[in-house]
């Protein structure tokens, strides 16, 4: 699953008429980037949610045949329901096996073909060093995430669920912090610590960084 339906705040005026992961970075869309390299990785079958300015992203994908995908919409509208809601509308197109979720507003060249979860987590996380912007989300011991730790790292927008993670909710608009809470809590919540390329392209300031730099496939 691609998490499309943010309204972009931070990169207004930019967000007023596109949609953020229709941004581009050297000419090529957020979104289209992550459609490709999820296809390489064998991922064909993909869930975008939408919400703000979502037709455009509908228009501009398709149904993913060009890029090899068969790409389903989960639909949001009037307002997005937020990353736990948005996840939570999209499961009957995700279970009853383990699936990915990734932002559609990060540019990464992490390796999805390896990603995984291994029995009996619920959820697993990609974490990342944090940039110097933001002070850490989760610890990471012995391959578990931790909600408290010494030395915090930043959630990388990547992850892997079972539907079980979702146990108890109810469609609507919330966040998906206190599920992670209580997966953490109950020891069920497995990490990795990603150090390759990531950038959260969260502002103006920091796409006009990427495109500035040398062309990263």
């Amino acid at each position: 699953m691609i998490m499309a339906a943010g309204r972009g705040e931070r990169m207004r005026p930019l967000t007023d008429t596109t949609p953020k992961p229709l941004l581009r970075v050297h000419g090529q869309t957020l979104i289209e980037r992550h459609v490709e390299r999820l296809v390489q990785a064998g991922i064909e079958r993909i869930v975008i949610n939408l919400a703000w300015l979502g037709r455009q992203i509908r228009d501009y994908l398709g149904d993913g045949a060009r890029f090899g995908a068969d790409i389903i919409y989960s639909e949001e509208a009037p307002r997005a329901l937020d990353s736990g809601g948005g996840v939570f509308r999209a499961l009957p197109h995700l279970s009853p096996g383990p699936f990915a979720v990734v932002n559609g507003d990060i540019y990464t060249d992490f390796p999805f073909q390896t990603l995984a979860i291994e029995a009996p987590y619920d959820s697993h996380l990609v974490l990342v060093p944090n940039p110097s912007y933001f002070k850490g989300d989760f610890g990471l011991q012995h391959g578990k995430a931790l909600v408290t730790a010494a030395e915090l790292f930043t959630f990388g927008s990547i992850a892997v669920y079972r539907s079980a993670f979702f146990a108890d909710a109810e469609d609507g608009v919330f966040p998906i912090m206190p599920l992670w809470r209580r997966s953490m809590a109950a020891g069920l919540c497995s990490a990795q610590l990603y150090a390759g390329m990531w950038e959260d392209v969260g502002t103006p300031e920091r796409l006009a960084a990427l495109n500035a730099a040398p062309v990263r496939r």
